[in-house]
């Protein structure tokens, strides 16, 4: 029979461009999991953070899936910042992405204001260029009681029915069923003993110095001192961190970020090493399996099992959904793969749930409960198994213009409990809360700078307001430092914690400026009294100077510190106080935060 010509470039061009915009990791999980289902329909896939892709191409590629998700105040990811602003660019032509046919999947939560804004965004943008879209965006939201996945499986069901509508499969193929594994994305080639033990400690030399340190190339930071601020009595252990950067080439400002890699600790290293029976001196080179796919950029060539597994391989992360699907294929023992099936499938989201999210329970701790597949697992499937470890992200809580070779964070120690025997510690905090620079052997921190949401204003007169309970105080210490060297008064500090005497962070520091007139400290200690007292009642109970400083001093609001609650109760007030003393009605005080906003105002720096 006559098979019409576009039909047949279709067949022919059956490839599949997945590209992802992910910043915690979790739109990489599924972007990767669409390229695998990809794969079983045999197309040809690629799959790719966003600003790894070349843009230009996009004008060639037939079907491409965008999977982002969405940070903070509506920002995109930091590996698709580079498309985003190329996307937008007001004169790319209204047919530019005619000949693509797409579909935008997009991770959120809905908690914040901003939900899915990056995925609903960019969906428009690509139908404005031209593009055809296969099925509305689909928008994924953390806060269901399945998570993202009560939104991905559907969307992904019917994603399939349109593209094989219009992709067919060749003929005589079928999809391939899911008894059949995938390749591995990596081999690994291991060394004879006689290479064993070659060093792999990436340096950091002062050529690199020209450039600012980076992800791919962070500096090794010195700890100088690891000091706790909490009472010894205090539930919470807060630390106080300093790093020298003398030499680094890193320039920082009040409100920007330091990024940290995390390691594991030695006996995590050791216990994953002792139940896949791995030597952790071996040394090995890694080959892709794909000409696609790329070499782990961070990781050296050759590397060691322990660096692997210390810097690299997130072995303590709570898995994903895909995690227990691949470990079935692996094992050899009934009971366990039934198990492993159930938690991988649709249905069995709610175990899964409990199992695993619920309780927090890890990677290692799901791999002593599988004991006869663990054995089992292949070395070659490590990176299919086991995520990056990410970097995390800490509020600079210092000024340059004050202590110009360091930089100083606040940081929680996460340790907490749930039904399960042993405690569940933060990976990052754990190892730096561990480090006791006095001794030697004390590890350098691999550290570099990222640019901060907030910004502050440069003249000298106008005032800022800032709330800041808890460590949401750290970007404010900074900016306070660098308006104190700046000679410029009008700081206004708001700060909550628990009580006076357990975690008033920095307390000498901020009654020492209050003293000399160089800062206005507002305090609320909220178990000091039979009544809880928050931010947000001392924010109302100062209505009228917060009015006069907005109003007539044209003054900049500032809100840092946990997503949960504080932030909308802290805007509450502050829209209470536009009609209390501004006498405005609730649409113009809604309106007035919306005004303040667009011109950088009133900002907020959330985390959950």
């Amino acid at each position: 029979s006559e098979v019409d010509s576009a039909d047949l470039w279709k067949m022919v061009d059956r490839k599949l461009l997945v590209l992802f915009g992910s910043q915690t990791g979790t739109a990489q999980d599924v972007a990767e999991r669409i390229g695998r289902e990809g794969v079983r329909r045999h197309f040809k896939c690629s799959v790719m953070p966003l600003d790894s892709y070349t843009i230009a191409d996009l004008i060639q590629e037939p079907l491409v899936v965008f999977v982002c998700s969405t940070t903070g105040q509506g920002e995109p990811p930091d590996n698709m910042k580079k498309f985003w602003r190329f996307i937008f660019r007001r004169n790319l032509p209204a047919n530019s992405l005619s000949l693509m046919d797409c579909a935008v999947l997009g991770l959120g939560d809905s908690s914040y204001p901003k939900f899915n804004f990056v995925a609903k965004k960019l969906s428009k943008r690509l139908i404005q260029l031209g593009c055809n879209g296969l099925l509305p965006v689909g928008l994924g939201d953390d806060q269901h009681d399945l998570g993202p996945d009560a939104v991905i499986d559907p969307w992904l069901k019917q994603f399939w029915e349109q593209a094989l509508n219009l992709y067919p499969l060749p003929p005589g193929l079928n999809v391939l069923g899911d008894d059949i594994i995938l390749p591995s994305k990596y081999s690994f080639q291991f060394e004879d003993d006689a290479t064993s033990g070659v060093s792999v400690e990436p340096f950091y030399n002062n050529a690199q110095a020209k450039f600012p340190p980076s992800q791919l190339h962070p500096f090794p930071a010195p700890m100088i001192s690891n000091e706790r601020v909490t009472d010894e009595n205090h539930f919470q252990d807060v630390r106080l961190i300093t790093f020298d950067i003398t030499g680094s080439g890193i320039e920082y400002s009040a409100g920007d970020v330091a990024m940290i890699e995390p390691r594991n600790l030695p006996e995590s290293v050791e216990q994953f090493c002792q139940l896949l029976r791995l030597d952790p001196n071996k040394t090995f080179l890694l080959k892709p399996n794909d000409s696609a796919i790329p070499l782990p950029a961070r990781l050296p060539q050759p590397c060691t099992v322990k660096y692997l597994l210390e810097r690299y391989l997130d072995i303590n992360c709570v898995p994903r959904r895909s995690f227990f699907d691949l470990l079935s294929y692996f094992s050899p023992d009934e009971m366990e793969r039934e198990k492993l099936k159930e938690f991988s499938s649709a249905e069995g989201q709610d175990e899964l749930y409990s199992y695993c999210n619920r309780l927090r329970r890890t990677t290692l701790e799901i791999l002593y409960d599988f004991p006869h597949t663990t054995s089992a697992i292949p070395a070659d499937y490590l990176f299919d198994l086991i995520p990056e470890i990410r970097p995390r992200a800490f509020s600079i809580a210092s000024s340059q213009l004050a202590y110009p070779s360091q930089i100083q964070i606040l940081m929680a120690v996460v340790r907490y409990r749930t039904k399960l025997k042993k405690p569940r510690c933060g990976l990052c905090s754990s190892w730096l809360g561990s480090q006791n620079p006095q001794q030697t052997g004390a590890a350098n921190v691999p550290l570099w700078v990222k640019k901060g949401m907030l910004q502050f204003p440069t003249d000298t007169k106008t005032p800022v307001i800032m709330v800041g309970p808890g460590t949401g105080v750290a970007p404010f210490r900074a900016v306070i430092q660098e308006r104190v060297v700046e000679g410029k008064k009008g700081n206004y500090l708001f700060f909550g914690c628990r009580g006076k005497s357990k975690d008033f962070f920095c307390r000498a520091e901020w009654e020492e400026l209050n003293q000399k007139g160089l800062l206005t400290l507002i305090t609320a200690f909220s178990r000091d009294q039979e009544d809880k007292i928050y931010v947000q009642h001392r924010i109302k109970e100062n209505g009228s100077l917060i009015w006069k400083l907005i109003q007539n001093e044209q003054a900049y609001f500032y809100i840092a510190g946990n997503a949960k609650m504080m932030p909308t109760q802290v805007t509450d007030s502050l829209k209470s106080i536009f009609q209390s003393e501004g006498g405005l009605s609730e649409p113009e005080s809604e309106q007035l935060l919306v005004e303040l906003e667009r011109c950088g105002r009133f900002q907020t720096e959330t985390w959950s």
